[in-house]
């Protein structure tokens, strides 16, 4: 295929081309005038499987003829050593060890790290094992480091890396994958040079940025029939550039060093690089642009004098678009609309980036036209349904049972899944509703069982969920191999059901991941030792994020959405590349916790700016594809977004470009960005809507309320839409289902505190101190209130106040004494057809034979003015009193009522029963409760609110906020 030559042998195919088209047609075209097979004994060896998957392709695209060997860089060592090594060692086998050395040094010196880093520290103890290997590194070069200004990092460092080797020394002869493939590589090339393949043998598409890779390259380049195909070679680069790509510290970043760095392993220039085809560039002015643009920093001053000979910028510019959207949803929305276009042209387009929300976003906005974009990285496992359910019961073991942990297992698409789902969700929405409305907060057999028989439900299904879901949490360590088994049998059994019939949990791909994924963990649970019910949900949390799976249902195969590596991969007419924002694209390197850029440098490790070199060659070659968008949100959520420094550089040299045309070319490119922003913009315009007015609903006097609490009245004067909502509309609030310490909860239990101390107190006054009634507090706080942090503070409150409640306890049985708990009122206005009923919190009788009326307030008492304007609980019950409005109680005149208030202090505020005598009271009462049988009287909401930021169970109804106070009410008659 080749003729015979000293020198290595390096091809290359420019930026824009489709490389692997190229790749095809030069072996090809190679191939004319040998045997037919001659081409079936050529080695190719690529570097990704997409890559291969499209040169297979094009092959059997045709014409007809025998195919080359092909294989990728990470296992041809394997295919075409005589000298094969032991399988590596599994990647989960090495990652358990290292979690338990890891925790082990993390239990010895608590001070390096929290425990809740254990996982990313051990994850990232890896990666650093992993390039170690990678690139030839041993500990002793690292241990052998200055680090004289780094002593307290480095002692710290040090204890990690002594991990690292204690790992390889206890592996012996047992190998990971990246050892294991520097070996190969290593025998392979020994085997070479005493007998090399007389054959060809093709590396393409690979840049070299790991050791053993470019140490497979050197060696195949200087085979008799070996050589390399380098993707995006920048052939408009002139030598004064390539000679500055000599330091790593300064150049690495760039797009072209990778290539620099080879041709100088090979003693090689960039003159002595060769075009694999003779097929130009889809736009070589607009690459003698980039190439410009992406000068390294050292020699931008290449623009002064490079800038003014480009005098193409309308070709270069002519099918490039610069869309700045101002919020990254305008972003997505404008690709997902091109993106459109293309399907419904048949023209092939790719959106590339690396920020997975915008893939989310604009494979979010394409579905609303049922496209269905061909995503190379698909799902992350932990957020499929198998992944979400495996996360949930994993859960489960590590706290008690809640009502949120429960329903959110039991509405999952793959519990009880196996049969007589339908049942399985009614009667899930029936405990939702009863777990609301009665509790309790922490689910148990006894209180499900009690749901079962006030419900009707099945026995069996509520016996399934006791079984299953209470009891789950386990507080000690235990083996990493009972932890798989207890995951496994308890998913497969809530995913079953109360049937028992097996349901889809490892379905479908993305169950058939996540059932080899535990799988493997069973098998390599040996080696995880003993962990806690947390570390062991943060292991599944992490190894499910590791894992992609990808939908088996056939997207659209000419949209495309990729990485930005399958930029070499190409074949696209049009390129859409991104959000191009700093921190996204290119990507920030990931903080190193153990060695800094020059601790790297010079222990020959990888420098952080590889990657966005990476990125930056990536770039290089997507914008030079025949039709190219760049995007970028000028806003993210909450900041204004950085421009990716490549868009920076671009748009600075055409500004700087007058004489040339580079501002009008780049006034061009915004423009075609912005035709389609207001397409974007029309796309999402919705008619205008004026806001609700503010309601004041009168319905029929018929179906007005003929029965209120004494409670409510004050809702009635404040808030008179929060009754219509509530009798007339019979709407009810939903309790959360998170129940939670709350002032409504605190208010019961002191309530019944108060009530069952009193009451005892009366049989024996003996117990009126501070320890009886403390004691008698905590005991309730213990049977009704289960949070040990929400128990210790009420009783704390109740603590401060003891003194203060007694002593005034003690004044008041001084004159007289409780008569009654509780005291349910009933009271009818006649004609009105109304009554009036509640409950007084006490009721004492003085000497005089006159009644007490107390009433607990948790939180503020209501100051008189408000009683007597707007709270008028204590004076109308005071009326009621003297009417004969409580039951088994006489009518009787009321010297006095009281709230007391047993909040953050003690205190206690009367009743205006002076100012506001009972008849006063009951005689406005009446005419309130008369205005409302008026037909023409509207419940208008938000009456009379003390605050504006007080809230109502109905503002929501009410349209509240496209209103305000100041709105006038609009009656509104129903019928």
């Amino acid at each position: 295929m080749f003729e015979t030559q000293a020198p290595p042998r390096v091809f290359a195919v420019p930026p824009g081309a489709d490389f692997p088209r190229a790749l095809v047609e030069g072996l090809r075209a190679r191939s004319t005038g040998h045997p037919p097979e001659a081409l079936a004994r050529c080695d190719l060896v690529v570097n990704t499987r997409r890559m291969a998957r499209r040169v297979r392709a094009l092959f059997d695209a045709g014409p007809p003829c025998l195919l080359p060997r092909l294989s990728l860089v990470t296992g041809y060592a394997d295919a075409a050593c005589n000298q094969p090594l032991p399988p590596a060692l599994p990647t989960l086998r090495r990652r358990l060890e290292l979690t338990q050395l890891v925790g082990t040094l993390l239990e010895r010196q608590p001070d390096l790290a929290p425990r809740a880093a254990l996982f990313d520290l051990s994850d990232s103890l890896a990666t650093l094992l992993d390039e170690m290997q990678g690139e030839g590194v041993a500990p002793e070069a690292i241990r052998s480091l200055d680090v004289s200004d780094l002593s307290g990092h480095w002692a710290r460092t040090q204890g990690f890396i002594g991990i690292a080797e204690q790992f390889l020394q206890a592996s012996g002869s047992a190998l990971d994958q990246q050892a294991r493939q520097r070996q190969m590589v290593e025998r392979l090339i020994t085997e070479w040079h005493s007998d090399p393949p007389g054959h060809p043998v093709l590396l393409a598409g690979s840049t070299g940025s790991r050791g053993t890779t470019m140490l497979l390259m050197k060696a195949i380049a200087q085979l008799p029939q070996g050589a390399l195909i380098l993707p995006g070679f920048d052939f408009d680069q002139p030598d004064r550039v390539w000679d500055r790509l000599d330091d790593a510290l300064s150049a690495e970043d760039h797009p072209q060093y990778r290539f620099a760095k080879l041709l100088r392993e090979l003693g090689l220039t960039p003159a002595d690089v060769q075009p694999w085809t003779g097929e130009p560039a889809p736009c070589p002015p607009r690459n003698q642009l980039v190439s410009l643009a992406l000068r390294p920093a050292p020699v931008t001053d290449a623009w002064m004098s490079e800038g003014p000979a480009l005098n193409d910028l309308a070709h270069a510019t002519g099918e490039l678009t610069l869309l700045e959207a101002p919020s990254p949803r305008s972003e997505a929305l404008a690709i997902a609309l091109r993106l459109r276009e293309a399907a419904e042209t048949g023209q092939k387009a790719a959106l590339i980036t690396p920020d997975r929300m915008l893939t989310r976003q604009v494979s979010a906005a394409l579905d609303r036209w049922n496209i269905l974009p061909d995503d190379s990285a698909g799902l992350p496992l932990q957020l499929s349904p198998p992944g979400r359910f495996l996360r949930h019961v994993a859960g489960l073991f590590t706290k008690r049972l809640d009502g949120e942990a429960l329903l959110t297992l039991l509405k999952h698409p793959l519990c009880h899944d196996g049969a007589e789902r339908g049942a399985h969700l009614l009667n899930t929405r029936e405990l939702e509703l009863d777990l609301r409305r009665n509790g309790p907060p922490f689910p148990e057999g006894p209180g499900l069982a009690g749901f079962a028989e006030r419900k009707k439900i099945s026995a069996d299904w509520v016996g399934w969920i006791t079984h299953h879901f209470c009891g789950q949490l386990v507080r000690k360590h235990l083996p990493l191999s009972t932890w798989v088994q207890r995951l496994r049998h308890l998913a497969e059994g809530i995913s079953a059901g109360h049937t028992g019939v097996a349901g889809g949990l490892w379905d479908k791909n993305a169950g058939q991941k996540a059932l080899s994924l535990i799988d493997e963990l069973e098998r390599e649970a040996a080696h995880g030792g003993e962990l806690s019910a947390r570390d062991f949900a943060d292991l599944i949390g992490a190894l499910l994020a590791g894992e992609e799976v990808r939908d088996r249902d056939a997207p659209n195969e000419n949209i495309m959405i990729w990485g930005t590596l399958e930029a070499r991969v190409q074949g696209a007419d049009l390129l859409i590349l991104g959000g191009l924002n700093d921190g996204s694209w290119p990507e920030a390197p990931n903080p190193d916790p153990w060695l800094n850029r020059q601790m790297r440098h010079r222990a020959g490790l990888l420098l952080p700016e590889r990657r966005i070199g990476l990125s930056a060659h990536d770039f290089q070659q997507a914008i030079a594809a025949p039709e190219v968008w760049l995007t970028r949100a000028v806003r993210s959520d909450d900041a204004e977004t950085v421009p990716s420094r490549w868009v920076n550089r671009l748009t600075n040299l055409l500004r700087g470009l007058p004489a040339q045309g580079g501002d009008q070319a780049l006034s061009e490119m915004r423009a075609r960005g912005a035709l389609w922003l207001k397409r974007a913009d029309l796309l999402e315009a919705a008619p205008a809507i004026p806001p609700a007015p503010r309601p004041s609903p009168r319905p029929p006097v018929a179906a007005r309320p003929r029965q209120l609490s004494v409670t409510e009245i004050k809702h009635l004067i404040r808030d008179p839409y929060a009754i219509y909502a509530k009798h007339v509309l019979r709407l009810r609030p939903l309790d959360p289902l998170v129940q939670a310490p709350d002032a409504l909860l605190r208010g019961i239990v002191i309530h019944e505190i108060l009530e069952t101390f009193i009451k005892d107190s009366l049989l024996d006054g003996a117990i009126l101190h501070r320890d009886a009634f403390l004691k008698r507090a905590l005991a309730l706080l213990e049977t009704h209130v289960p949070w040990p942090t929400a128990r210790k503070l009420w009783h704390a409150r109740l603590a401060r106040i003891a003194d203060a409640f007694l002593a005034a306890e003690v004044e008041r049985r001084n004159d007289g004494g409780p008569i009654a708990f509780e005291a349910r009122m009933k009271k009818r206005l006649d004609p009105l057809d109304f009554t009036l009923v509640g409950r007084a919190d006490r009721i004492d009788q003085n000497g005089r034979g006159a009644l007490c009326i107390y009433d607990y307030k948790t939180g503020s008492p209501p100051s008189e003015k408000q009683q007597a304007r707007f709270d008028k609980q204590l004076l109308i019950e005071a009326a009621l009193a003297e009417e004969g409005g409580f039951e088994s109680i006489d009518p009787t005149p009321v010297a006095r009522a009281v709230f007391i208030g047993m909040g953050g202090s003690y205190s206690e505020i009367p009743a205006p029963l002076d100012n506001e005598p009972p008849e006063r009271v009951w005689a406005e009462l009446r005419q309130l409760i008369e205005a409302y049988f008026q037909p023409n009287q509207g419940f208008t909401a938000r009456r009379m609110l003390h605050r504006d930021t007080d809230r109502g169970d109905y503002d929501h109804l009410a349209r509240f906020g496209e209103w305000d106070r100041t709105a006038t009410p609009c009656p509104e008659d129903l019928t």
